[in-house]
């Protein structure tokens, strides 16, 4: 089994975590062993108030957080305080370094730009992060139509309800193409942007096209 790490701070955007906490969470459960354990994890373990109040108990704090095989990073207003903060910064250095599989959904792609860990690579984000996350991330080829973007090891997604797609199309990377859709039958979700095309879903290293 997998193990699936997900960063939560305060002003996380729900959906942003809890889509992909949803997808890989159910991923293989129907009469088998799932094939993910997920948890969360906090700079401490104090409940996090992520937006519009709703209140969450995270798993581990950076301190004691087990090594994960897939790191989701989300996004949401409060990437615009983490981004400045050196030790959210350092944890992310680590842990993106030490992971498998790492997914960054909404503008949780500025948290990975002030971090250093977007330069030379391609990225989306919320369309009303595009701006912010050229300055951030001067070095990096930028897809303002793309709703998931794969550079290998780093899978970045557009906002918020992208977090389901980017982490069903991780699904597939893992586990193959009929388990991911079968856990969007599963969820009764219209997964939509699954095939490479060039636009929405995007592989770098096979466009014809130079990295940044």
């Amino acid at each position: 089994m997998q193990t699936v790490a997900i960063l939560i701070f305060n002003d996380v955007e729900v959906l942003d975590f809890a889509g992909p906490f949803e997808v890989f969470g159910v991923t293989g459960g129907r009469g088998k062993r799932p094939l993910y354990d997920v948890f969360t994890v906090a700079q401490s373990l104090r409940p996090v108030m992520a937006r519009n109040q709703l209140s969450i108990n995270p798993d581990y704090s950076f301190e004691t957080m087990p090594d994960a095989d897939v790191f989701v990073v989300p996004g949401g207003f409060g990437t615009r305080r983490e981004k400045r903060n050196p030790s959210v910064l350092r944890f992310l250095e680590e842990r993106v370094a030490a992971a498998r599989s790492v997914v960054s959904i909404c503008s949780g792609a500025l948290m990975l730009a002030k971090a250093g860990l977007l330069d030379g690579l391609h990225a989306t984000t919320h369309r009303g992060a595009l701006e912010e996350l050229a300055l951030d991330a001067p070095d990096c080829t930028i897809w303002p139509e793309a709703r998931v973007v794969d550079n290998g090891k780093i899978v970045v997604s557009a906002g918020i309800s992208m977090g389901i797609e980017a982490s069903l199309y991780t699904v597939a990377k893992h586990h193959g193409q009929a388990q991911a859709l079968e856990t969007a039958r599963y969820m009764e979700y219209d997964w939509q942007h699954h095939a490479v095309d060039g636009k929405h879903v995007v592989v770098p290293a096979r466009l014809k096209q130079s990295t940044c």
